[in-house]
């Protein structure tokens, strides 16, 4: 790996009528090649400044951005549009092109002043469209794609100009879960097949977790912290950069738990499996507590396929067939 981006002492913010307002300061940070980094942080922390600035698209307030060493903030548009791609959330209003048209505009900074794209420029289109898994996409309008397909032409797109870096902001935004765990996968991939640098900022933190080889974690009012996610986890960056009233990170699980005041009573849980995670799940959420000497005891699953609970005192237990019956009988007996 190679680095491709240091952001040198940069502070990052902006200025109204002449005061300015600083976001985030003194970052020095690097990002390298192959690698897929997450910027995650709550509201109000900066990450889309951040992600402009590195962009090119908004001043620092000081320091630089240094893209293969040169300050992003001196390069020619042209230049830039060589080095880096840029894929943002909004719907890209496109006429009636189709998709293969769209990712040919990616090509656009590397073509003459004739605007007549070569043979090699068609053997890019085509890898990036390849490399995205979007080759049954290219003949359709891009206008009639759903919001995942045309995610997937953007990237190949962005994918098409050949850059060393491709800045995503909020790419998965409005979609449904399992469009948001392609196109992560796909981002992954891309950073390790292509050697690309790719720099996504997102609100999905469990995805960014699981998938990102990196973090950069922008606190409000905090310094950026960078790492596995794994390590930011561990060390205390991740829970503290989301801490506020009402939620708490469990790093047992990996996820935000909210916070209650008050538990109903407390429960024990005896079994294994699937069904006791979820029915394990179903009962936090509701306020019981899992506790090992609890009066009412849950036996999941009987010979029957079916949840069993009594009261330690009652030996005749009762079953139900759903968690929700579970739940509504647990209430009935507080």
């Amino acid at each position: 790996m190679k680095r491709i981006v240091r952001l040198d002492n940069l502070t990052i913010g902006y200025t109204q009528r002449r005061e300015k307002t600083i976001v985030a300061r003194d970052m020095t940070v690097d990002l390298y090649t192959g690698e897929l980094v997450c910027l995650l942080g709550p509201n109000g922390a900066g990450k889309s400044t951040l992600m402009r600035t590195i962009s090119g698209s908004q001043k620092p307030l000081a320091g630089r951005v240094l893209l293969e060493g040169n300050s992003i903030h001196e390069m020619s548009a042209r230049q830039l549009a060589k080095k880096l791609s840029l894929v943002l959330t909004d719907r890209v209003q496109a006429g009636m092109l189709t998709a293969y048209e769209v990712v040919s505009l990616g090509r656009y900074p590397h073509i003459s002043w004739t605007g007549k794209l070569g043979d090699k420029d068609h053997e890019v289109i085509q890898w990036s469209i390849k490399m995205t898994g979007a080759d049954e996409l290219t003949g359709r309008v891009l206008a009639e794609l759903s919001d995942g397909e045309r995610q997937k032409i953007m990237v190949a797109r962005a994918l098409a100009q050949e850059p060393e870096l491709m800045i995503l902001d909020e790419v998965t935004a409005f979609l449904d879960l399992p469009r948001r765990v392609e196109i992560m996968q796909l981002l992954k991939k891309l950073a390790h097949e292509t050697g690309k640098a790719i720099l996504l900022s997102t609100h999905d933190m469990d995805l960014a977790l699981r998938t990102a080889d990196k973090l950069w974690l922008l606190p409000k009012g905090g310094d950026l912290k960078v790492g596995a996610p794994e390590d930011l986890v561990l060390n205390g960056a991740f829970e503290r950069a989301f801490l506020s009233e009402g939620v708490n990170f469990n790093k047992t699980i990996g996820a935000f738990q909210m916070q209650r005041d008050a538990q109903n009573q407390g429960v024990q849980l005896i079994g294994d499996g699937e069904m006791a995670i979820w029915t394990k799940r179903a009962l936090e959420r509701a306020g019981f507590s899992i506790q090992p000497n609890a009066r009412i005891k849950i036996e999941i699953p009987n010979e029957n396929g079916l949840m069993r609970w009594k009261m330690l005192e009652d030996d005749s237990p009762h079953e139900v067939e759903s968690i929700y019956d579970l739940i509504s009988r647990l209430r009935i007996t507080e």
